[in-house]
């Protein structure tokens, strides 16, 4: 068994541009702006792992799920478009802003939209599946392909544990004007989403 490193490499880059690290840190600090910075430190720790969990999943059941439950790909995207909506009309109307937030409430941001789908979203989850397939059980590259995963997510969890000196940087009224800037770029990513969806199902140019 040989490490592909070619195919390591093509994962590591694919899903840099895809999970797009440092862009999640206005996100993650919109997000978590209630916490202190050891409930942001756990917000990132979960985060990572709900990301990996769910790509893994994907990865090794992913085909037979969707095509069992009669789910395209579209219809992924679409509704995680629409979730991240969601979440990015409340960051711009500030009902993710306030100190109060139950806990039960920040770890559920960890988990959504955090760890899913703004990480591990359709994007991530297709290219992965997409890997696998063209792996076609060969050890050397499957090793790769995790491998891959692997670095993406603990790069991801670096972007997140460097939003803590960001915010001390920022203080608390900074963390709120990030907090909007990040709901605008989150609703830009949701209604393109939502976009290319459409634009999948009615086979648009």
């Amino acid at each position: 068994m040989s490490f592909d490193l070619r195919i390591f490499t093509e994962v590591l880059i694919t899903l840099f541009v895809i999970m797009d690290p440092p862009g999640t840190v206005p996100v993650f600090l919109g997000l978590t702006s209630g916490m202190t910075r050891q409930e942001r430190a756990r917000a990132a720790r979960q985060a990572v792992a709900v990301a990996f969990g769910v790509i893994a999943l994907f990865a090794l059941a992913g085909p037979a799920i969707m095509s069992y439950m009669h789910i395209s790909v579209e219809a992924l995207q679409a509704s995680g478009g629409l979730l991240l909506l969601l979440v990015a009309l409340e960051l711009l109307t500030g009902k993710l802003d306030g100190p109060t937030e139950k806990q039960p409430t920040r770890a559920n941001v960890a988990m959504v939209p955090l760890g899913t789908p703004l990480l591990a979203g359709p994007g991530a989850i297709v290219a992965v599946m997409l890997f696998i397939r063209r792996a076609d059980g060969d050890s050397g590259a499957l090793l790769a392909i995790f491998a891959g995963v692997v670095v993406i997510h603990v790069i991801v969890w670096a972007a997140m544990r460097f939003a803590n000196v960001v915010h001390r940087i920022l203080k608390d009224s900074g963390t709120i004007l990030v907090s909007r800037i990040a709901g605008l770029l989150l609703a830009a990513i949701a209604v393109q989403l939502i976009g290319d969806a459409i634009k999948a199902f009615f086979n648009l140019s």
